[in-house]
């Protein structure tokens, strides 16, 4: 059986780093984690190619291989993952989708010409799949009834399917749910509130995998909260500091984590320990009202900013999400947001409307409260919210324009960036023990050399950063030299942003105008006197 494994693409957006990979010739920022799982999963017996659509497109010839295609993909995908759907059945193929999109919106499958829907998790419903194939079955829904399975049984995922050379960064995944309860994630809904982790040697045997395959960057652990079952982290930990020791750091992590990491300094050092250089909060607002009504309530426990910082000095460089849109929120969100980054110095910070996505107790709420707008979801930074707020629509979307275009500014970025590094050179100075190269740097060739030559004439000549990006630069090679190549990387990344907030600023309010267009006119009002006769 030869199963063509097929990724759609990703639209451009805050994650998709284009002007950032163009420098540095990668074609993408992650593989498809879900789709070498699934070929890990299903019959080793099975022949399997994988084509990632955000590194190139299928060939004919290996349309023409295939007996069965499988696509996976996020609700963000859906344009291009509905489009390679027609092309696999243009080329008569039986069809098998799955993954977070199918499984959030079932229903949208009906007119995608899809022949199978493999919902839920793969470890229970792709044997469901296999069995069907097997008895010569032409189509059918398998869903796992609420089960989640252990995934201490989950095979190595196949990294020999993926163009390595491709991606700017791998990925592994250690552990699936989260603890918590806010209103707005569909991951509790996917994945549940208890978390599932591996086993330390089977995280071991992936690095292993990847090792031997010659990988030598950056690692994605990308679990949605990396600490949610901190016990089993810990023993994680325990276990990789060794073998990444006896192998000379290889790699270096990047993860997701709710900001109670800050509570724990043991943890924060064993992640240093292993080479993490890098981890996202999902702070989402400094507004108190909003985090509590939202059932936030693991960011009301200490300071925000306290905790950012105390992140960032032991060693961690903090990448953070930010959402404009609560219910109840108070006018000035998007203007309380820029002075919470400022203040913490984060130098790549998420900014988005709120979404309502498919199932979350805020989908919910605002179904049952008759606000939605759609039955669908984009979780994307260019769009509007897909339901009615609790204050004016025009008034949220033009704090959002007006905080991203100011969190974006070349100098601002510029400067955010370089008094993070200051806190991050001290913590990791403190905390490496001996080490000589902050973790996340790049590695120096040819191809770093230009970028960093076209970051220094862009950065350094062109804009009016001129000045203050060689102050900055010749004040971290003096001061922290071990993360100067981490901090020019950083720097680089906003040459993505720096143009992205063009297209948002553009999307944002083109959409505006055209969601006013279509409001009905208020009703006139009487003239006073008249109303009192």
């Amino acid at each position: 059986m030869n199963i063509l494994l097929v990724y759609p693409r990703f639209p451009q957006s805050f994650w998709s780093f284009d002007k950032t990979l163009e420098l540095v010739n990668f074609k993408a920022q992650l593989p498809p984690l879900g789709l070498i799982t699934v070929a890990s999963i299903l019959p080793q017996s099975w022949h399997y190619q994988l084509v990632d659509r955000n590194v190139r497109p299928v060939t004919e010839a290996e349309w023409q291989w295939a007996d069965i295609v499988i696509i996976s993909a996020m609700i963000v995908q859906k344009p291009d993952f509905l489009a390679s759907i027609q092309e696999a059945k243009a080329h008569q193929k039986l069809v098998a989708v799955g993954g977070p999109y199918p499984t959030a919106l079932p229903h949208e499958l009906e007119s995608s010409g899809a022949d199978f829907a493999i919902l839920d998790e793969g470890e229970i419903t792709l044997p469901l799949f296999v069995e069907a194939i097997e008895r010569g079955d032409r189509s059918g829904t398998f869903r796992s009834d609420g089960v989640k399975p252990a995934v201490t049984d989950t095979p190595v995922p196949r990294y020999d399917l993926l163009e390595l050379d491709a991606y700017a960064e791998m990925s592994v995944q250690f552990s699936r749910g989260c603890p918590f309860q806010c209103e707005f994630c569909d991951i509790i809904v996917l994945y549940g509130r208890k978390p599932r982790t591996k086993e330390p040697d089977q995280l071991l045997a992936e690095l292993q995998c990847l090792y031997d395959l010659g990988w030598r960057r950056s690692i994605f652990m990308v679990d949605d909260n990396f600490i949610g079952n901190k016990r089993n982290v810990k023993r994680l930990l325990q276990a990789m500091q060794p073998w990444m020791a006896e192998r000379n750091y290889p790699f270096s992590f990047a993860t997701e984590a709710s900001i109670d990491l800050a509570q724990d300094s043991e943890l924060m050092q064993m992640m240093v320990d292993c080479n993490f250089g890098t981890v996202f909060l999902g702070i989402e607002t400094p507004d108190d009202d909003s985090l509590n009504l939202t059932r936030k309530f693991q960011n009301l426990r200490d300071p925000l900013v306290d905790s950012v910082k105390a992140i960032a000095h032991a060693g961690l460089r903090v990448m953070a999400g930010f959402i404009i849109g609560f219910d109840g929120e108070k006018t000035g969100a998007g203007r309380r947001v820029t002075q919470f980054v400022e203040e913490t110095a984060i130098p790549t910070a998420m900014f988005s409307m709120l979404q309502a996505l498919p199932d979350t107790a805020l989908w919910h709420r605002l179904a049952k409260e008759e606000r939605l707008l759609g039955q669908s979801a984009d979780a994307n930074q260019v769009t509007l919210m897909n339901f009615r707020p609790t204050r004016p629509i025009e008034e949220i979307a033009n704090e959002y324009v007006e905080a991203f275009w100011q969190l974006y500014d070349p100098l601002v970025v510029l400067n955010r960036t370089y008094r993070h590094f200051l806190m991050l050179g001290e913590g990791q100075k403190q905390a490496y023990q001996g080490r000589t190269q902050s973790a996340g740097s790049p590695e120096i060739n040819w191809i770093m050399v230009r970028a960093f030559l076209i970051i220094c004439w862009r950065q350094g000549v062109l804009r009016k950063t001129r000045w203050r990006f060689w102050g900055n630069l010749i004040a971290m090679l003096w001061r922290y030299p071990h993360v100067a190549a981490n901090y020019i990387s950083v720097c680089a990344q906003a040459e993505h942003f720096i143009d992205f907030r063009e297209r948002v600023k553009a999307n944002i309010e083109t959409q505006l105008a055209a969601y006013l267009a279509c409001q009905p006119e208020p009703a006139p009002t009487a003239p006073a006197a008249q109303t009192a006769a």
